[in-house]
C-alpha cells in the first residue's frame, strides 16, 4: 500500500485535508518528505496508544473515538490574539490495519479561526489559489480526509487540515529507534527433534562451496595480522552476517588466520568446536542445536537468528578448505551490566594473548563494541573500551553500522512493558541512514567519535532473520512468567 506526498499549497475549506503542507506555517523550508506511507510493524492499538503518549508528554489531553481508531487533542493557541483573529489548532489522528501487525499512522493539525469564519466573500487572490490548488491536486492521486468524528469549536471554522512531518517522526522514533534487548539466562524449550534451515546444504557429494556474497569495498586495511574488529551488529538481521561471511573470506584469502567471535554463551564453546570440526550435515547440525541450549531459549531475542547459524555454516566450510578459522563464543550466561561486559572481555583478551597473530571479527550490541565511555553511565565500561584499554599493542576498531530502513528479529518492551519479540521494522537515525544506491563498504573516520567507533560499515537495507527454532508464541501477556532477564540494550 503506497501513498504518496508532496509539499505544496493546501487550504481546505470545510474540513478536508490533503497530503500537503501550509505555505504559511513556519519551520524548516528543507525538511525532507517521505515519498511513501510509513507501514509500522506494530498492532494498530499499540500504535495508537504510542502516540497519545507522545502528545500527553506535550501537556494535551487526548480523547478517542471509540471502533474508529481515531485520536485527538485538546485544543490550544498558539501565541496571543486579539478577539476576531484568534487561531485554535488541534491534532487529530487516524490509524489504519494494514495487518494483524501493520498499521498506519496519521497525523494531522488542524487550525481554526475566526478570521476565515467572518469572511464571507472571499478575496480574489484566495478564490485563485484555492483554482490553483485543485487544478494541481486533479494531476495527482491523492486520498482526501474528513473529519466528521472531531467536536466542532464553538464560534470558529475548522479551515484546514495538514499532516505533520514532525510529529509522525517523533512516533517513527517511538516505534523504530528503539534499543534490542539481550535477553540472559531464563528457560528453554523442548530439544529439537529435527529441524530444517532455509538455504541449507545437505549429504552433497562434493563439499559445498562458501557463498562469500559481494566484494566489500573499502575493508582491506583492516584485514591484518593482530588486528581486532568490532562491530555494532543490529540483531536478527541477515546482512550483518552476510558481510560478515564476505569479511572471513578477504581475510583467508590473504592467509590469515581467522577467528569469528560471536555473542553467544561461552559455555557454547566445545558445541560450537564439534560442529566446526565435522562435515555439517543434518545431524551434525541437529547436535549443535540440541547440545547448545542457546538456540531454544523461550526468549530467541536476535542472536540466534537462522542467518548467523548460516554464518558459523560459512565458517565450518572454510575450515573444511583448509583455512585456520575459529569460531568464539564469548558471551555470558547470566551476567548484566558491567559484569557481562567484564565477563565479554576476559574472554576475548584471554583468546588474543594465545593468539596475538590471529585476525578477530567479533560481532556485538551497538553499545558493547564501542571502545569509549558511554554518556548516560559514568560506571558502565563496554567491552570495546575494556579490549583497547587492555590490548594496547593489537590495534582494535570499531564500526558502527548505517542502514536503510528495514526489519529486524529482535525482543523489545512493548508499550505495557513486557517483553514481545518478534520482527520489527528498524529506522536508522539521520546519520546512520544509508542513502538509496549506496553500495555495502567501509568507510573509516579521520579520528575516533565520541562514541569510540573508528568507521562505519555500510549494509543497505536489512531485512529480518527469524530465529532457527520457530516455536508458537503466547500471548504477551503470558510471557512473564519463565522470563529472562533483559539483560542489556544491544543496539
Amino acid at each position: 500500500m503506497r501513498f504518496h506526498w508532496l509539499l505544496g499549497l493546501s487550504l481546505c475549506v470545510g474540513g478536508c485535508a490533503s497530503l500537503t503542507k501550509d505555505l504559511h506555517d513556519e519551520g524548516p523550508g528543507d525538511e525532507e518528505v517521505p515519498t511513501e506511507e510509513t507501514v509500522y510493524l506494530v498492532p494498530l492499538d499499540e500504535a495508537l496508544f504510542t502516540m497519545r503518549r507522545v502528545f500527553e508528554e506535550q501537556r494535551y489531553d487526548v480523547f478517542e473515538r471509540a471502533d474508529h481508531h481515531e485520536l485527538y487533542t485538546s485544543a490550544h493557541e498558539p501565541g496571543m490574539n486579539l478577539p476576531g483573529n484568534r487561531t485554535f489548532e488541534r491534532y487529530f489522528v487516524k490509524g489504519a490495519a494494514v495487518g494483524p501487525r501493520q498499521s498506519i499512522i496519521r497525523v494531522f493539525r488542524l487550525r481554526y479561526r475566526e478570521q476565515d469564519t467572518n469572511i464571507e466573500v472571499k478575496p480574489k487572490w484566495l478564490n485563485e489559489r484555492i483554482q490553483d490548488e485543485e487544478k494541481y491536486l486533479s494531476r495527482k492521486t491523492f486520498e482526501r480526509f474528513t473529519f466528521d468524528g472531531v467536536p466542532d469549536m464553538e464560534g470558529f471554522k475548522m479551515v484546514r487540515g495538514t499532516r505533520d512531518l514532525p510529529l509522525e517522526r517523533k512516533l517513527l522514533t517511538k516505534l523504530e529507534m528503539v534499543p534490542s534487548l539481550e535477553l540472559v539466562g531464563g528457560r528453554t524449550t523442548a530439544p529439537v527433534r529435527s529441524v530444517q534451515v532455509e538455504g541449507w546444504d545437505d549429504d552433497t557429494a562434493q563439499p559445498p562451496p562458501v557463498k562469500c556474497g559481494e566484494p566489500l569495498e573499502g575493508v582491506a586495511p583492516l584485514l591484518a595480522a593482530g588486528h581486532t574488529v568490532l562491530v555494532g551488529d543490529p540483531l536478527g538481521t541477515r546482512e550483518l552476517p552476510e558481510v560478515a561471511t564476505r569479511m572471513l573470506c578477504d581475510a583467508v584469502e590473504k592467509k590469515l588466520p581467522v577467528a569469528l567471535a560471536l555473542s553467544m554463551p561461552s559455555e557454547d564453546q566445545g558445541a560450537l568446536d564439534d560442529y566446526l570440526a565435522s562435515e555439517g550435515h543434518g545431524p551434525d547440525l541437529e547436535r549443535l542445536l540440541v547440545v547448545s541450549s542457546f538456540w531454544r531459549r523461550v526468549y530467541q531475542d536476535g542472536r540466534s537468528s537462522g542467518a548467523l547459524l548460516r554464518l558459523i555454516e560459512q565458517a565450518r566450510r572454510l575450515r573444511a578448505q583448509g583455512n585456520s578459522v575459529t569460531v568464539l563464543a564469548f558471551d555470558s550466561n547470566n551476567a548484566s551490566g558491567n559484569a557481562r561486559e567484564e565477563e565479554m572481555a576476559k574472554n576475548l583478551i584471554a583468546w588474543r594473548q594465545a593468539n596475538p597473530d590471529s585476525w578477530l571479527l567479533a560481532l556485538a550490541g551497538d553499545v558493547h563494541v564501542r571502545t569509549k565511555p558511554v554518556s548516560w553511565n559514568k560506571d558502565f565500561e563496554p567491552l570495546g573500551s575494556r579490549l583497547t584499554k587492555a590490548l594496547p599493542s593489537s590495534p582494535v576498531k570499531a564500526l558502527e553500522v548505517g542502514f536503510a530502513r528495514g526489519s529486524q528479529f529482535s525482543c523489545r518492551f512493548n508499550v505495557w512493558e513486557q517483553v514481545d519479540c518478534n520482527v520489527f521494522a528498524l529506522s536508522p537515525t539521520p546519520e546512520l541512514r544509508q542513502e538509496p544506491g549506496t553500495p555495502r563498504k567501509v568507510a573509516m573516520f579521520d579520528a575516533p567519535s565520541d562514541k569510540g567507533f573508528h568507521g562505519r560499515l555500510w549494509v543497505g537495507t536489512l531485512n529480518a532473520s527469524s530465529p532457527v527454532i520457530q516455536r508458537a508464541v503466547p500471548p504477551v501477556a503470558q510471557q512473564q512468567q519463565g522470563a529472562a532477564k533483559p539483560a542489556d540494550a544491544g543496539h
